[in-house]
């Protein structure tokens, strides 16, 4: 096998997996498995978590939900954020990266966060409890979106927002109008996007005065 050779199937092979994920995802959402979470910590997602965080606008005292918290890379620098009386709520769906989520929060020290394993949509949230939500890289692996962003809306607290992170390559990246169809129809009212169509934050408030 040439030099040539290796070099193409290095470039194709994850170009096909990325297409071919990419083309199972859109009929059948599949988040990360916790097998390959390891994936997930690399110089690239680290880069533009520094920028979700500055984005979020936190504060301390703030109750704040990582919906799709995976194996906690965001997780355990918004609860440094907020602390100490403020609170996060780690949220998966697969009770593997929620273990590795507590794991990452216990070697940071961190008590302020609380876990809870569970679809969005599903009624499992407080109401106008959250100061901040984030999903960084989730909304495309939920199956039925609308319902999971009316969740979040009514877990938010009147005036606060929910702050969406899309990223390329991520095989379930959603654009810009797609987020935004999801949003009007659940009664997100759009805040700010900052980015661009490659890697972008888009801001939504629940309105004041909004069940």
């Amino acid at each position: 096998m040439t030099y040539i050779t290796v070099l193409v199937l290095l470039i194709t092979l994850p170009l096909v997996a990325w297409v071919g994920w990419r083309l199972i995802s859109e009929r059948r959402p599949l988040p990360c498995p916790t097998s390959l979470a390891w994936l997930l910590d690399n110089p690239f997602t680290t880069g533009y978590h520094t920028t979700v965080l500055i984005r979020l606008e936190l504060a301390p005292g703030f109750n704040v939900l990582d919906a799709g918290c995976g194996p906690g890379l965001l997780t355990t620098a918004v609860a440094a954020a907020v602390a100490p009386q403020g609170r996060v709520l780690a949220m998966d769906i697969q009770p593997g990266m929620i273990a590795k989520a507590q794991a990452r929060a216990t070697k940071a020290g961190l008590s302020n966060i609380d876990y809870l394993v569970a679809p969005l949509g599903t009624g499992k949230l407080p109401d106008s409890h959250f100061d901040r939500v984030l999903l960084v890289t989730v909304l495309g692996e939920i199956p039925d979106k609308v319902a999971a962003l009316e969740e979040i809306r009514s877990s938010l607290k009147p005036g606060a927002f929910l702050s969406i992170t899309e990223a390329m390559p991520d095989p379930h990246y959603q654009p810009m109008r797609a987020v935004m169809a999801y949003a009007d129809e659940a009664g997100l009212r759009f805040r700010n996007k900052i980015g661009n169509p490659f890697m972008f934050t888009v801001n939504l408030e629940r309105p004041l005065g909004a069940q």
